[in-house]
């Protein structure tokens, strides 16, 4: 066996798995919002959602479908369908229905997911008139539209696919997600769906998409908001008949490869996050666990004061060491702390380190892709979170968000 991963050069397809996305006229005319993906029978599906209280209906509706061998997804963009009360699950049901109805299933076979504007009733006239165009649509060759379809203020849409080599033949996964703004997710993402024709049953499939969303989409933030409907699904049809068991080599590699297309969306969505102009990788070292790690870094990550900093190209670390002495490190030793911006060390032994340059600094806070580094000497664990600027345009896009 060998456990070759590589990316394509061309989007491949996920055999039993079809996606059709068409117009519905949600909140924009002339554009994609509407998409339906169809899996083959005998597929197996895992998923994470949202732990917002105010989680969306169509979140609510999932959940509770999402044991009873889905077939078919349907995603709106345009609008969110949260805080909309009982009415709100009403309509989110009926577009399962409306599904079920047309491909003769039945409604618990059918997951709703919807992305947008949060307190207005979802237009299920309007999905339902489109969803014969959507089943038209329907392909394995869909890929690239449906990355278009459920974006909102995206201003790119986002793709990976991998394939790797396991004992019993080729493997294909493809995901795509959206998200550039209420980013900082809580057990899952925006939204995201990756599909793969590996055969792995739906509890070894919960694993490893548990794992591979837990370092990766729950490692990066834009704002610090976690949206009312993030919804993260992993799709596996069979098709291909090689056989992912828990605990053997294929586990192993079948892992990495997800690992990989949740990393390269989650590092999309930070990226493509509203108004940004940079991208920050915040590592800090030297924990007592991966837990305080992350505390550290998300601190640091979603400091005002930090983003807009770095917009501004202004070496004002300062608002660094002091994101990092309020988080929460009880009998944190601020002597045995070291913070590096770049190849530049900028804290050491209390205070600004004595080598330190405003020059230097400066050089680093001017580069588009800037690592931040945190020692906290304390243990033996560390963590990294992916955030991004503070720009003009982010005020600007939540300002006008619903005009």
């Amino acid at each position: 066996m060998t456990s070759q991963l590589h990316k394509s050069a061309a989007i491949p397809k996920i055999a039993g798995l079809k996606l059709g996305a068409t117009g519905a006229g949600i909140k924009h005319k002339d554009r994609d919002d509407l998409l339906l993906i169809e899996l083959t029978p005998g597929s197996s599906c895992a998923a994470v959602f949202t732990r917002n209280a105010f989680c969306a209906a169509p979140v609510t509706v999932a959940r509770k479908h999402i044991s009873h061998a889905p077939r078919w997804l349907l995603i709106n963009s345009g609008n969110a369908n949260a805080g909309t009360g009982k009415r709100g699950l009403d309509d989110a049901l009926q577009t399962c229905q409306q599904v079920a109805k047309l491909m003769e299933a039945s409604a618990e076979q059918v997951l709703p997911f919807s992305t947008g504007v949060i307190g207005e009733y979802l237009p299920v006239d309007k999905i339902a008139a489109a969803l014969p165009l959507a089943i038209e649509a329907l392909t394995e060759e869909g890929w690239e539209r449906a990355s278009r379809a459920i974006m909102t203020t995206d201003t790119v849409p986002k793709l990976a696919y991998r394939e790797i080599s396991l004992e019993g033949g080729t493997v294909t996964l493809v995901g795509i997600a959206k998200g550039a703004g209420m980013i900082q997710p809580n057990m899952a993402t925006m939204l995201s769906y990756i599909g793969t024709d590996a055969k792995i049953d739906s509890g070894l499939l919960q694993e490893l998409l548990f794992t591979a969303a837990d370092s990766s989409f729950n490692c990066i933030t834009v704002d610090g908001d976690t949206s009312t409907n993030d919804s993260l699904v992993l799709m596996a049809t069979g098709a291909s008949g090689v056989v992912v068991e828990r605990d053997n080599a294929n586990a192993q590699t079948f892992a990495l490869a997800l690992q990989a297309v949740c990393d390269e969306l989650a590092e999309a969505i930070v990226r493509d996050g509203e108004g940004a102009t940079k991208l920050i990788r915040i590592v800090v070292e030297q924990a007592r666990s991966e837990a305080e790690a992350r505390n550290v870094a998300k601190t640091i990550a979603h400091s005002p004061l930090v983003k807009t900093a770095f917009f501004a190209s202004d070496p004002n670390w300062g608002r660094i060491l002091a994101a990092v002495g309020r988080s929460d490190c009880p009998e944190l030793d601020i002597d045995k702390v070291a913070i590096w911006l770049g190849d530049v060390c900028i804290v050491e032994n209390g205070g600004r380190a004595l080598s330190y340059t405003e020059e230097a600094g400066q050089r680093v806070m001017s580069e588009t892709d800037i690592t931040v580094r945190v020692v906290l000497g304390r243990g033996d664990a560390s963590q990294r979170v992916l955030t991004c600027d503070f720009s003009y345009d982010y005020v600007k896009i939540n300002a006008e968000y619903r005009t």
